[in-house]
């Protein structure tokens, strides 16, 4: 008698929000992002968001967005390229139009590799405040030892008003509720699943699933059993196995939760549902 093929298994509702896919090494995919994309996929990885780091680059990430539609762009200038050309505020509110770009970022503090004169960070930091008040799109925040002067910029200039993420976090409990507090959310990379990284699994802990997102931050920091290896959205899904586990709930239950938040955040974003 012929055995019934087992039922398939219902994909995971998996997000990555904070990805670099024109950055990707896509050696193990023989240089096709398609077949990245696919695996990511094939992961249950249904929707990205590719980070734009400087004006120069920008069009790639918008033509990436444009040409498949679960992924998503932002637009922005990364606090560590002090040598990219600063964005205008005119400059970011006229790329955000964009129906793809849902985002102003990725933009930030770090004192980590850039504390000697923080000022021109701060700088720019204002001007992509300033962009997201005026779309009304959320922010992107890279931050790094940089935990007082990234929230009282985000307060003083009215960050709170539009929310947005911390993204890659690594600091402590006390930064991560006060971001929540002003209606950020914190997004959880690979490291959570480090050796070293007992200190954050302890913040991922304590915060409240409703304010967490999962990312990968591709092509870097690839998660336990990847590490040391290029990191990719598909990847995704094991920075959810280690933040349910963490949360005491299933994978599926994380990862429809988590795609809640992100959808929530990013309301720009218009999901693409699986056929």
């Amino acid at each position: 008698m012929t055995q019934p093929s087992p039922a398939r298994a219902e994909p995971l509702p998996l997000v990555d929000s904070h990805c670099h896919l024109d950055r990707l090494d896509l050696t193990a995919h023989h240089g096709d992002l398609g077949a990245a994309l696919r695996a990511a996929e094939a992961a249950g990885v249904g929707h990205m968001l590719c980070i734009g780091v400087d004006l120069e680059t920008f069009p790639d990430v918008l033509a990436l967005a444009e040409q498949w539609p679960q992924v998503f762009a932002t637009v922005g200038v990364h606090p560590l390229y002090r040598k990219s050309r600063a964005a205008t505020l005119d400059e970011l509110i006229q790329h955000a139009a964009h129906p793809k770009v849902v985002a102003i970022g990725e933009t930030g503090l770090d004192y980590f590799y850039a504390g000697d004169d923080p000022s021109w960070q701060h700088t720019r930091f204002i001007t992509h405040i300033q962009a997201a008040r005026a779309t009304g799109l959320p922010l992107v925040v890279h931050t790094r030892d940089a935990r007082e002067d990234t929230l009282a910029l985000v307060r003083e200039h009215g960050g709170a008003e539009v929310r947005g993420v911390l993204h890659c976090f690594t600091e402590n409990l006390a930064m991560a509720e006060a971001a929540i507090d002003m209606g950020f959310m914190i997004s959880i990379s690979g490291i959570v699943t480090f050796n070293n990284a007992a200190d954050l699994r302890e913040v991922v802990r304590a915060l409240p699933v409703e304010s967490l997102l999962i990312e990968t931050d591709s092509p870097w920091l690839a998660p336990v059993p990847y590490r040391g290896k290029p990191n990719e959205p598909r990847h995704v899904a094991e920075v959810a196995r280690c933040v349910a586990d963490l949360k005491g709930m299933s994978v599926a239950d994380l990862a429809a939760q988590t795609r809640a938040n992100f959808f929530s955040l990013f309301s720009k974003a218009v999901p693409v549902e699986a056929s």
